[in-house]
């Protein structure tokens, strides 16, 4: 191949990978937007069965086609003590699963799936004006994508099938299978998505471009390189939810180099488990996955157990470093660079609420005064730093500004009282209410605790929302985040409507907690609508907000 035709291949293939991955990607979001909470639920109500917690897991991964996103989910459920850490590994190597079968099933098509899907997708999302329905419009593009990529794939590789040096590259891979698997893991890695470069290896090798055995080293790499991306992401979580997340890389990773290792040295034939060398590695994934799911179930505990000694608890405050304010006076000379100092401060106080909401729910369940402390102190620290960013603003209004800028820096403040109100809120309300719980020694009844942690779970994945919001200044989660505020109100007037409904059946706990009960309802509605109004800025400079309302239906940007 001469060099233009060496350039032109290589923008083809880059083009192809890209789309592939951000149609992976397009799929995934529109189902986390769509169905995010119904999915957090189904995780969270996992019992201690393994196997039920597995089968959840699977489910999960297939329809987010992610098992980094439900590898995230679980593992936050984990350091909120809302399931344990067996039961979280358990939902992560069933997500293993659900990835390998999403792999099988999108390798599998027929040719008019994609006009199909296009068309239904595009209508779906143009033409609707539900939310959800839009997303499911989403979903169906990203899956049509998925497939006119691997279609473009093939098209470029064709032409290298005859040429001398791309052969003689692809088949020292296939010589030297370790170095294949991790270029494999780092691809993987690299791209934030196995399901993408495992897409991607079988494509090359259904083109007869690579080598079977380079294939599979590279498919085996990516289980390591995928369970890898879910450890980088939760690098800076609480130490339980890195627990479960290195169990994982620990099982997956450790099982893909046995396997490595054995193919490597024995002559293993993988004719019965497919009639073609693609159906032979696709199939050989599912089958590494299952197996290495129902031999690791029963030693979750013993792995749980290496991951805690693996990684330990610093406890010595000694050596924590005391946290420095971002709010930089130097920088008020500078109004856009203190306006970033103040956001940065903001997020801060974000991310203390965020702990306390994890707190409060584990008082309502059993309370300790510690952790109640914890949260009254927090609190504190939140009014301290409201003070003072309000403070810094007033510091900086005091100059000659734009516009623009003095607007934002009244936005910002608003913010402030608003998570100030948030923060309020959990320590004085829920902590009291919890309080109250454990001094006339009542608890919910059975269905009333499910509804109030479901709640809670609802709140806590908006606040979350809300801080990425903050964060991102992107106007589709703006929307999606008042959107949600809206969910959350009729949610409420639902959830009421039960509790009455079990007041007049005359049940016991229900009548001695009833008004803690509504209390907690509101009190959680109230710290949900203070996080709302941090897209109200975002939504007035687009246009899209009026008097405190999307000012129609939900419109994304693009899909």
């Amino acid at each position: 191949m001469n060099e233009p035709l060496i350039i032109l291949f290589f923008l083809h293939i880059a083009g192809a990978a890209a789309l592939l991955i951000w149609s992976v990607r397009l799929v995934r979001t529109g189902v986390e937007r769509a169905f995010s909470n119904y999915l957090r639920l189904l995780l969270r109500r996992s019992s201690n069965n393994r196997l039920l917690a597995m089968a959840t897991g699977t489910a999960s991964a297939v329809l987010l086609q992610s098992s980094t996103a439900v590898a995230i989910m679980a593992s936050g459920f984990v350091s909120a003590g809302s399931i344990t850490t067996v039961v979280g590994i358990a939902i992560l190597l069933g997500a293993d699963i659900g990835s390998a079968l999403v792999i099988k099933i999108l390798v599998v098509r027929q040719n008019f799936l994609v006009p199909l899907l296009l068309l239904l997708g595009i209508v779906l999302f143009l033409r609707s004006h539900k939310r959800r329905v839009r997303h499911l419009g989403r979903i169906l593009i990203g899956i049509a994508l998925i497939f006119v990529s691997l279609d473009m794939i093939r098209t470029a590789t064709t032409p290298l099938m005859d040429d001398p040096a791309t052969l003689a590259m692809m088949a020292f891979l296939g010589q030297d299978m370790l170095l294949a698997f991790i270029i494999g893991a780092g691809f993987s890695l690299l791209v934030h998505s196995s399901v993408g470069a495992i897409l991607l290896f079988i494509t090359l090798l259904s083109q007869g471009l690579m080598p079977q055995s380079a294939s599979i080293a590279m498919v085996l790499g990516a289980n390591l390189g995928g369970a890898m991306i879910a450890y980088v992401l939760t690098l800076s979580a609480p130490i339980q939810a890195r627990h479960v997340i290195l169990s994982n890389v620990i099982l997956r990773g450790g099982a893909a180099c046995l396997t490595l290792l054995m193919l490597t040295y024995f002559d293993i034939s993988l004719t019965w488990i497919g009639g073609t060398e693609e159906a032979q590695v696709i199939n050989l994934h599912l089958l590494f996955n299952i197996i290495l799911t129902l031999l690791a179930l029963p030693i979750i505990t013993s792995t749980a157990s290496v991951a805690q000694f693996l990684i330990k608890s610093k406890s010595d405050p000694d050596t924590a470093l005391e946290r420095v304010s971002t709010l930089d006076p130097t920088a008020l000379k500078t109004p856009d660079r203190a306006l970033i100092c103040a956001t940065r401060e903001l997020m801060h106080i974000g991310e203390k609420i965020e702990g306390m909401l994890r707190l409060v729910d584990k008082i309502y369940k059993r309370w300790d005064d510690k952790t109640a402390k914890n949260i009254i102190t927090n609190d504190l620290q939140v009014r301290k730093i409201d003070f003072q960013i309000k403070l810094y603003l007033a510091k900086l209004n005091r100059n000659e500004l734009e516009d623009d800028v003095r607007q934002k820096s009244i936005e910002l403040s608003a913010v402030t009282v608003d998570l100030d109100a948030a923060s309020d809120t959990i320590a004085r309300n829920m902590v009291g209410l919890a309080k109250r719980l454990d001094t006339d020694d009542i608890r919910f009844s059975d269905a009333g605790q499910k509804e109030i942690s479901d709640f809670h779970d609802r709140i806590l994945a908006n606040l979350q929302l809300a801080l990425h919001v903050m964060m991102t200044q992107n106007p589709s989660e703006a929307r999606e985040l008042i959107a949600e505020k809206d969910d959350v109100r009729v949610l409420e007037q639902e959830l009421h409507k039960k509790h009455l409904s079990r007041l007049r059946d005359g049940l016991v706990e229900s009548i001695a907690t009833s008004n803690i009960h509504q209390e907690t309802l509101r009190a959680l509605k109230q710290i949900n609508t203070s996080f709302s109004k941090v897209a109200h800025p975002i939504l007035s400079e687009t246009g899209d907000l009026l008097e405190s309302r999307l000012a129609g239906p939900i419109k994304d940007s693009a899909p």
